[in-house]
Parts: structure tokens; C-alpha cells; sequence
């Protein structure tokens, strides 16, 4: 049985100020760097960040698929003629095209790619991501150009100012002790649209298949 701390995005709540807020639906659990001894750090973010989607995938959709180790996802890769043979055992990193081609191949579960050409447009998704938790419940992945650091969406908050999304960040290492602890450390947290880097671009994955809670 993993040791991994499951839905971990509970510990930030729903925004207390007025508007709407939609969450992802069923569990899942936080993988992130060194969770399973291996040391990606550095470069795993996108791995991991598949790894909690795939875990949210094994529970909510098909329970017969294992969680893919980093290796076995870059061996998915190349099979798949995405990367060339010495992808595999490297240090590259993945981003959101890697995780829905993997996505799509474990589960055959199809993943909407949205691209954002800077962070100011990110409000220009806001009721995408909206329609997305609402129908459909399963968590985002995230990444970008300059803020490369990949990262996991569990939600949006649409406030009468400004919109947040509700983050789940690979990069923490150590061993998890509570969900408050990573939530008082910012691993876990509501991040507001105007705090994304206008000078990067942004790639979304979403994958389109409904938790069991949704059906």
C-alpha cells in the first residue's frame, strides 16, 4: 500500500471571498520529488506531476493500470517514437504534450491541450478550467517557458477581482509529515492569476474523462 499522502489540496479550503469555486473530484495521490527514493530533482517536476494524475486515473477510472515509474514513462515515450532511444535513463524533463500522449496510451483517456501565449492571458481560460472541473473533475497539469517548473491544477477560484488556481507543486522533498505541513510551507496553495509571470508562456493539459463522483 503507498505511503503517499492522498488530496492534499483539501488543507487550502475554498476561497473565503465571494464567487465561485470548483475543485477536482475523487482522490488522488502527491507524488513529488524523491517520493519513491528516486532522486529527480531538478528536472522531475513534469514526471511527477503525470504521476499524480495517473494516480487520480488509477482510482477514479481504471484501477487495473499501475502508476508509471519516471523510467517507464520515458520507455512509454519512445515507444511511442516521441523521443529518441537515449531519452530513455536521462534527465530530460517532460512537459504537457509528453503527459497527454502518456495519458492517452495508459488509459486511453484523451487530454485537451490549451496553450497561453503569456501570463496575462491566463484570465482567458478561466471559464475553460471552470467548465472543465465542473464536467469533469480531474486535475490539470501545467506547465510553461519561463516559469518551466511544471505543476498541478486541483482547481479555480473566480473572485469579483482576480481568479486563482488552487496549486500542487512536485518540487517538495523530504518526508510528507501532514497536509498542513505542506500547505504552511506553500506546497499547496491558491495562487492568483496576476502572480503568474507575464514573460512565459503557458501549456495545460486536461484530461477528458469524468470522476466516478461525476457520473
Amino acid at each position: 500500500m503507498s505511503s503517499l499522502l492522498t488530496n492534499i489540496h483539501e488543507t487550502a479550503g475554498t476561497r473565503k471571498e465571494t464567487g465561485r469555486t470548483y475543485l477536482v473530484s475523487g482522490n488522488y495521490e502527491y507524488y513529488h520529488y524523491l517520493c519513491d527514493g528516486f532522486d529527480d530533482r531538478g528536472w522531475g517536476c513534469g514526471y511527477r506531476t503525470l504521476q499524480t494524475i495517473c494516480s487520480w486515473m488509477r482510482t477514479n477510472v481504471n484501477n487495473d493500470v499501475q502508476v508509471p515509474s519516471i523510467r517507464e514513462i520515458q520507455d512509454i515515450s519512445v515507444k511511442l517514437e516521441d523521443k529518441p532511444q537515449n531519452f530513455s535513463g536521462s534527465r530530460q524533463w517532460i512537459g504537457s504534450f509528453e503527459v497527454c500522449l502518456v495519458i492517452d496510451k495508459l488509459f486511453d483517456i484523451p487530454c485537451k491541450i490549451i496553450h497561453v501565449n503569456k501570463g496575462d492571458e491566463l484570465n482567458s481560460i478561466v471559464e475553460k478550467l471552470v467548465e472543465h472541473f465542473d464536467k469533469f473533475g480531474s486535475p490539470v497539469m501545467m506547465g510553461g517557458d519561463v516559469d518551466c517548473a511544471s505543476k498541478g491544477i486541483m482547481g479555480v477560484h473566480v473572485g469579483s477581482k482576480d481568479a486563482s488556481l488552487l496549486i500542487v507543486d512536485p518540487h517538495y522533498v523530504g518526508k510528507e509529515n501532514t497536509k498542513e505541513f505542506l500547505f504552511n510551507k506553500g506546497w499547496v496553495k491558491w495562487q492568483k492569476l496576476s502572480d503568474f509571470l507575464n514573460s512565459s508562456f503557458y501549456n495545460l493539459c486536461l484530461p477528458q474523462v469524468k470522476a466516478k463522483s461525476k457520473q
